[in-house]
């Protein structure tokens, strides 16, 4: 990854351009690129090989690295890309004369703000202590080192700080640019098989409501659109058949309390030996037919609905809901004459939709009865997860496709039946250590890397890529869990380092 070059004019022409291209997002100030402690411009940039150190705010030691006082000597680093691998030189000295190589031992601990840590050892090369692994890039890191001199019995702690490709940023610029950040960390990866298909009412809580007398209307309380509850009024019938079966019914109920009268007066008599037998079974026939009669009238009122209080007129017949939902049809109007069979309100319960869509006959071994699947629709942002609950058992003789279907909840009414959605099946799922969101992922200098969250900004860094779905992406290597990273937005991180790396040499 290139570095970035930080001399005084260049800085100030940065920050001019970056004002001028970011005024209109409000960004003040301006996003600004550091590149702390390079020393670019003592040692000629970060290019074919050079080597490298840090600025001017720290000593410089005769090899052109970086000078630490510690353990009563002086540690020299220097990162060197000699050959194009970066690895890092120590130099010891002790009251101002070179300690030899060989007489140095040096380990140390990388850390990187990925979560990484690697375990650094050095070797003498050419007189010189150099790691013996690559100091990969990003060169954002901390490396701690412990140096033992064993002749002179010093021992020294350095710890040696790099901060390249630093996009620095505040709290308020971070808002303004409408990043988001999200925590890398394990999750399930789930393929999926998109399909289009539409809201419909749900059939198994849809009702035609029919009169079943004919009749005049009355009245009509209930408005297209209204929510209503069960046995709620809906609309009052004025109907002369109503009236008969009620008047039936009323003279059911006075000849079943009259024939009761019969028999109970004919089994006393009978009891006491003053009438025959057969009057006494006649009159329990006559009382049980005419309990026969008053059930069969009750009945029929039943079946229409209609209520059998004798306090109702006789011929108002009261239309009511069958259930909770909502009136999306009504083809009745005040004054109207009405048939038994004619529907007059359709009502739905819209707490629960369907969602139909077709299958091709390829996709009916991965689309089964159980699956779960993610709806979203253009129309809004709103998404809705459910199972397939139906699979058609046939395929169609001229689309050559199967009809599904999904029983899909829908609390606030959201998924109003027409709307068109994109019907996602998972069709498998796999357990992933580390995964991204998928609009995390930029290609900076050929290669996906990831804006990490460090002290002050953020960095890019290189990642490699394993299984991806419609929105995760998994993580081989580069990210540890628990790392904070931008999942929205990252492409004006990536803006900017790209012009960073425009204005500064490499």
């Amino acid at each position: 990854m290139k570095r970035i070059e930080r001399p005084l004019a260049a800085y100030l022409s940065r920050a001019a351009l970056l004002g001028a291209l970011l005024a209109p997002m409000s960004l003040a100030p301006s996003l600004a690129i550091a590149a702390e402690r390079t020393g670019e411009a003592s040692h000629g940039g970060h290019a074919g090989g050079a080597d490298h150190d840090e600025d001017d705010d720290h000593g410089k030691g005769p090899n052109g690295g970086e000078v630490t006082q510690a353990g009563g000597m002086e540690i020299e680093s220097l990162l060197s890309e000699a050959g194009g691998k970066p690895r890092l030189k120590l130099w010891a000295m002790l009251d101002e004369k070179p300690l030899a190589s060989g007489n140095l031992k040096a380990t140390g601990t990388l850390l990187r703000p990925n979560g990484e840590r690697v375990r650094i050892t050095f070797s003498n090369v050419d007189g010189t202590l150099q790691s013996d692994q690559v100091i990969a890039e990003p060169h954002y890191f901390s490396l701690e080192i412990d140096v033992i001199a064993a002749r002179e019995n010093k021992q020294a702690k350095v710890t040696v700080v790099r901060r390249e490709g630093l996009i620095e940023l505040n709290d308020e610029q971070i808002k303004t640019a409408g990043l988001k950040l999200d925590t890398a960390g394990p999750s399930t990866l789930q393929t999926t098989l998109p399909f289009p298909g539409e809201i419909k009412f749900n059939e198994d809580r849809t009702a035609h409501v029919v009169p079943r007398l004919n009749g005049i209307v009355e009245s009509v309380p209930a408005a297209l659109g209204q929510q209503v509850k069960t046995g709620e009024v809906l609309a009052v019938i004025a109907s002369t058949a109503l009236a008969d079966l009620r008047s039936e019914y009323m003279a059911a109920q006075r000849r079943a309390a009259l024939a009761s009268t019969v028999y109970k007066r004919e089994r006393t008599l009978w009891q006491e030996k003053v009438s025959a037998e057969q009057d006494f079974l006649q009159a329990r026939a006559a009382m049980e037919e005419a309990h026969i009669t008053l059930q069969n009238a009750k009945q029929k009122l039943a079946a229409i609905g209609a209520d059998s209080s004798p306090t109702q007129q006789l011929g108002r017949l009261e239309l009511r809901a069958p259930f909770d939902g909502m009136v999306i049809q009504k083809h009745i109007t005040l004054g109207e004459s009405i048939t038994e069979a004619t529907t007059v309100f359709t009502l739905s319960d819209l707490r629960t939709v369907w969602v139909e869509f077709q299958i091709a006959a390829k996709d009916l071994e991965s689309v089964q009865v159980g699956k779960k699947v993610e709806v979203s629709s253009a129309a809004f942002s709103g998404k809705a997860v459910g199972t397939i609950a139906y699979v058609g058992a046939l395929v169609g003789q001229q689309t050559r496709t199967a009809t599904a279907r999904i029983s899909l909840e829908n609390p606030n009414m959201a998924w109003r039946p027409g709307i068109f959605v994109t019907v996602a099946v998972v069709v498998s799922e796999t357990n992933s250590g580390i995964t991204v969101s998928s609009d995390a992922i930029q290609t900076v200098e050929n290669s996906p890397a990831v804006f990490i969250a460090v002290p002050d900004g953020f960095i890019a860094q290189p990642v490699i890529l394993g299984k991806s779905t419609n929105n995760r992406v998994e993580i081989i290597r580069g990210l540890t869990p628990g790392v904070k990273y931008v999942a929205a937005n990252s492409f004006i991180l990536k803006s900017e380092l790209g012009k960073a790396s425009a204005e500064h040499a490499h």
